[in-house]
C-alpha cells in the first residue's frame, strides 16, 4: 500500500513517516502530496477507507494552512477527502462545520480580500465597464442586470468610463440579484454614494433571489430599454440545478449528462427564435436549467453580455478527477500569492482558509446538487451560450490596455492574453479566468 504514496517508503520504519517526510525540499513535497491525494481520492472511490484514512494521516505530517502554496492547498483538498470518507454519517460533517458557517460580513470581507490580493475582478469590472459603454454609446438611460449582485464598486469602473466617453452621463438603472437581503442593501448604499460622488443618477432594484429560483419574466424591464447583463463567477452554480433535472446524485451519472450535453452543444444549432427551438434538443438537454435560464436571457434582448467565469474544469466525472483538477487550478491560485503576498498576512490566511478553502472541499467533499462549485472551462461553456441564441461579441483593443493595466502591482507572473474575442487572465501562462462578451 505504501509504495503507491512514495518510492522511499520501503526504506524507513513505515510506523515513522517522520525521518523522510519533513526533510524533503518543497519541489519534492508537492510531487509527494499530489501523489498521496490521487492515491487516497482513489482508496475513496473503490471502498478502501483503511488506506485512505493511512494516506490522510500522512498528509497531516506535512500539509499546513501556513506552508507553501502545496501545502496549503493540499490541507483544503484533504480535509475534503476526510469529509467524503465521514459522507454516510450525516451528522460528523454537520456538526464539524457548525462552527465555520460565515456572517454576511465576515463573508463580504473574505470577498473584498479576493478582489484585493488578486487581479481577477479588478479585469472583469474593467472589461464589463468597456463592453457596456460601447454597446450603449449615445443613450440617456442604461438597464443593467447584475447576476452577482454583491459588490457595488463594480459599477463605479462603469460610471467612470461613462464620464471619460460621453459628453452627457447617462441614468443608470440596475437590477441587483442575490439570495441575501442584507448584501443588496449594502450594494444599495454602496452605489447611491459613488452615483453621488461621481454626479449620476441612479436606480437600484434589489431581487432578493437564487440564480437557480430567479424569474426573469418578473424583472422590472420596460419595453425598449437598452439593457445589459453581467455575471461574474455565477453561471457555474446552475450546473447543480440540472443533477437535480437529470435525476441522478451521483458523479459518474452527472459528469455523463454534462459531457453528452457539451456535446450536442457543440453539434446542433437550433434557431431560439422559435419557442419550440429547445424541444428539437433530446429530452436530457432540453430539459437542463442552465438552457432554460440562457436561452430566457436571450429573450430579453440585451445589446450586451458579458460572462466571467473560472477557467477550470473541477465539474468531473470521478472524485479522483476533481481533486486533480482542484489542485491543478487552486494550486496556482494559491501560487499566485506565495510570489506576490508576503508570506504569512493575515488577510491571505484569511481569505484562503473562508473563501478558496471552502471552494474546494464544495468540490472534494459533496455531491448531487449540494456541490455548487462546478467550474468549466470556456471552451464548453461557449457552445452553451450559442446554442441558447447569443453570439460572440468583441473586446476593444483599448478595452484590453485598461485591462492589463489592472495587473500593475501584482508581480510579473500575471498576463491578459485574448483569443477568438475573449479576454483570459493567466498566471505564468496558464489560463484561471475568462471574460467573454456576447450579443443577440
Amino acid at each position: 500500500f505504501f509504495t503507491n504514496f512514495s518510492d522511499k517508503a520501503d526504506s524507513y520504519i513505515l510506523d515513522s513517516p517522520y525521518p523522510w517526510l519533513k526533510d524533503m525540499n518543497g519541489e519534492d513535497r508537492g510531487k509527494y502530496l499530489a501523489r498521496i491525494l490521487n492515491a487516497c481520492a482513489k482508496f475513496i472511490e473503490s471502498g478502501s477507507i483503511m488506506n485512505a484514512d493511512t494516506g490522510l494521516d500522512y498528509i497531516a505530517h506535512i500539509a499546513s494552512p501556513y506552508g507553501d502554496a502545496m501545502q496549503r492547498v493540499a490541507t483544503y483538498i484533504s480535509e475534503g477527502l476526510a469529509c467524503q470518507v465521514l459522507k454516510n454519517l450525516h451528522g460528523v460533517p454537520k456538526a464539524i462545520n457548525l462552527s465555520k458557517t460565515m456572517s454576511t460580513s465576515e463573508e463580504q470581507f473574505v470577498k473584498r480580500s479576493f478582489f484585493n490580493l488578486y487581479p481577477f475582478l479588478k479585469v472583469s469590472y474593467e472589461i464589463t465597464s468597456h463592453a457596456i459603454a460601447e454597446a450603449m454609446e449615445g443613450e440617456k438611460l442604461i438597464h443593467i442586470i447584475d447576476l452577482s449582485a454583491s459588490d457595488g464598486h463594480q459599477w463605479t469602473y462603469l460610471m467612470q468610463r461613462l464620464k471619460e466617453s460621453q459628453k452627457k452621463t447617462p441614468s443608470l438603472k440596475i437590477t441587483g440579484i442575490h439570495e441575501k437581503k442584507e448584501i443588496l442593501d449594502q450594494v444599495d448604499t454602496q452605489l447611491r454614494v459613488e452615483a453621488e460622488n461621481l454626479k449620476f443618477h441612479i436606480q437600484f432594484n434589489a431581487i432578493v433571489s437564487t440564480l437557480e429560483n430567479l424569474d426573469l419574466r418578473e424583472l422590472p424591464i420596460m419595453k425598449g430599454e437598452p439593457l445589459a447583463i453581467s455575471s461574474v463567477l455565477q453561471l457555474h452554480t446552475l450546473l447543480a440545478a440540472d443533477v437535480t433535472t437529470v435525476g441522478s446524485t451521483s458523479s459518474p451519472a452527472e459528469s455523463m449528462h454534462q459531457r453528452t450535453f457539451a456535446e450536442i452543444l457543440g453539434k446542433q444549432k437550433t434557431n431560439p427564435s422559435s419557442n419550440s427551438s429547445l424541444l428539437q434538443l433530446p429530452l436530457y438537454a432540453s430539459s437542463t436549467k442552465i438552457l432554460h435560464f440562457l436561452n430566457d436571457l436571450w429573450k430579453l434582448q440585451p445589446r450586451v453580455m458579458v460572462i466571467t467565469e473560472q477557467e477550470s474544469n473541477v465539474n468531473g466525472s470521478s472524485l479522483t478527477e476533481r481533486v486533480d483538477k482542484a489542485l491543478d487550478f487552486y494550486g496556482a491560485l494559491f501560487n499566485c500569492l506565495e510570489s506576490t503576498v508576503s508570506t504569512t498576512p493575515i488577510e491571505r490566511i484569511i481569505m484562503e482558509r473562508t473563501l478558496l478553502g471552502e471552494e474546494i472541499k464544495n468540490i472534494v467533499a459533496c455531491d448531487g446538487d449540494e456541490r455548487k462549485e462546478r467550474h468549466e472551462k470556456l471552451e464548453t461553456w461557449i457552445p452553451r451560450i450559442e446554442l441558447a441564441g447569443f453570439c460572440k461579441g468583441h473586446i476593444s483593443h483599448h478595452g484590453k490596455m485598461q485591462a492589463t493595466k489592472q495587473l500593475h502591482g501584482y508581480g510579473k507572473g500575471y498576463k491578459v492574453f485574448q483569443e477568438n474575442n475573449c479576454l483570459f487572465v493567466c498566471w505564468n501562462d496558464k489560463p484561471l479566468f475568462s471574460v467573454s462578451t456576447w450579443t443577440v
